[in-house]
Formats: structure tokens, C-alpha cells, sequence
């Protein structure tokens, strides 16, 4: 599995994680996947076809997913949701608790390696809004 399908599984289960669909996050999301390369149409039309699939499903697929790419990109994949889920101004619990479980529990990644992609993607993604 491509990492812009990895991404695509992420930002579906992340956004759902909390049940409110938050514009700021689905703003975020177009800038990820911008700034990721992937085309529009292409990443609207993987996350249609992921309607209506398990969670359990989609979270195996992710994590499978995540585990083929090599760490550089496990870590950008992360920092991305970490990036959307706090668009809103905060992270809500549930969308802490799935990042956690994907970057601690399941890669067992360093925490300061994804603050540090993180802050260099939000430096991205606020120059990309002025």
C-alpha cells in the first residue's frame, strides 16, 4: 500500500473519530494532501470507496500499511494527523487515543521525531494560507 493511501485511511478513521466533521480539518486536509502530492479527485474517490467498510478493517489496513513504509514516512503520516486533529484549536480525546494507539502502540515511534515533522508541517501549511 502507497503512503497517499496510508494517508487516505488515516484522515478518514481520524476525521470520524470524534463524530463531528470539523471544517478546519477537512480544510487541513486538502493542504496534506497538496503538499503530499496526490490529486484531489484521486484521494476523494479512495475515501469514498472506504464508506461503509469496518473500522476494524480500515484500521488493519492502515496499520499493514504503515508498517511496509519506512520510518521517515510513518513518522510524516502521523504528524499530518496530528496537524488535522488539532485544527480545531484542540484534539479531542478520541482522536488523541487513535494516534496514540497507531504511533506508540502499534510503530512504537518517538514522540519528539513526530513534534518536530509536525511543527516543520505546520510552518508548510500556514505559508501555504498567506
Amino acid at each position: 500500500m502507497k503512503h497517499k493511501s496510508v494517508l487516505a485511511r488515516l484522515y478518514f478513521m481520524l476525521v470520524r473519530a470524534d463524530n463531528k466533521m470539523n471544517e478546519r480539518e477537512l480544510a487541513i486536509g486538502m493542504q496534506m494532501i497538496r503538499c503530499e502530492g496526490i490529486s484531489e479527485s484521486g484521494f476523494n474517490k479512495e475515501l469514498a470507496l472506504l464508506e461503509g467498510k469496518p473500522s476494524s478493517l480500515l484500521y488493519e489496513e492502515a496499520i499493514s500499511g504503515l508498517k511496509r513504509l519506512d520510518t521517515t514516512l510513518q513518522i510524516r503520516c502521523i504528524a499530518w494527523m496530528c496537524v488535522i486533529a488539532n485544527a480545531d484549536g484542540f484534539m479531542d480525546q478520541k482522536e488523541w487515543q487513535f494516534i496514540y494507539r497507531v504511533y506508540h502502540k502499534e510503530l512504537k515511534l518517538p514522540l519528539d521525531e513526530i513534534m518536530k515533522v509536525q511543527n516543520e508541517l505546520l510552518k508548510i501549511v500556514h505559508q501555504s494560507m498567506h
